[in-house]
């Protein structure tokens, strides 16, 4: 029988089936990361072995630090890049080109990745570009630009151009409105784009091999390569520190998020 004030059992046991579906995997792979025993399904007792394994590993440390680099480099640029589309599809309602411009800026959104890996293979090979970091970064802005770009016109549209226009009363040029009104009220959603754009990136694995160099190797790169030949327990310590990482940047995004919203609430009486 269905509670019409709280949760009947069967929302309860969905949502635990679902919760237990999404993260008891990454629980596993995080207890077995501790793993002594070099087997993966055989458990020998609790260790940091794989850990220092992993500190240890020259080429694996090396793909991570070029995985951040290039998660970095291209969702700040992607971010810029994004805003800007955004500010130009919500303050250009009417402009020639509005249709062309957005379904080209929201392909990605729904291109197969592959195809957008080959296409930009194509475009490299055509243009005779040594494949490396530049266009690992490349690539990866046009993954992610799009995704930006959807965020913050999102909040654009629903902010009060009346507070814009005001501020232009009161004797600001447009760009100076802008960058003292506008931007400061977006800047949440420019942040979030940005963190999306470098978990995307990060994350990425078909583009990047096919944009990829000797030399840039990026870390999904690098994990793929190793477990083709079986998963071993090192792999889970890489997984588990990507994992405590993602974490941490949640829990500052949420400590900021209500930071702000309380400033925000302070602030308005005034």
């Amino acid at each position: 029988m269905l509670k019409r004030n709280g949760l009947s059992r069967f929302n309860i046991a969905s949502l635990a089936l679902g919760l237990a579906f999404l993260y008891l995997p990454i629980l596993i792979l995080v207890i077995y990361s501790f793993n002594a025993s070099r087997l993966v399904r055989v458990w020998g007792g609790w260790s940091l072995r794989w850990y220092y394994e992993f500190f240890n590993d020259g080429a694996m440390i090396e793909a991570f630090w070029m995985s951040l680099r290039v998660a970095a480099t291209s969702a700040s640029i992607a971010t810029v890049l994004g805003t800007l589309a955004a500010v130009a599809l919500s303050r250009g309602e009417n402009f020639r080109g509005r249709t062309l411009f957005s379904g080209m800026l929201y392909a990605p959104l729904v291109m197969p990745e592959v195809i957008t890996g080959l296409s930009l293979l194509l475009l490299f090979v055509a243009l005779n570009a040594e494949r490396g970091f530049g266009t690992v970064v490349i690539a990866h802005t046009t993954l992610t630009m799009c995704f930006v770009a959807v965020v913050v016109q999102s909040r654009l549209t629903s902010l009060d151009r009346s507070l814009e226009e005001a501020a232009m009363d009161l004797g600001c040029d447009p760009a100076r409105a802008f960058i003292m009104v506008t931007l400061p009220l977006i800047l949440p959603a420019i942040v979030a784009g940005w963190m999306l754009a470098f978990t995307l990136s990060l994350d990425d694995l078909v583009i990047a091999s096919f944009t990829t160099g000797p030399g840039s190797e990026t870390l999904p790169i690098r994990i793929y390569s190793e477990v083709r030949l079986g998963v071993k327990p090192e792999i889970n310590a890489i997984c588990t520190l990507v994992v405590a990482g993602i974490a941490v940047v949640i829990i500052i995004a949420s400590l900021a998020s209500k930071l702000s919203s309380r400033q925000g609430e302070s602030a308005a009486p005034l």
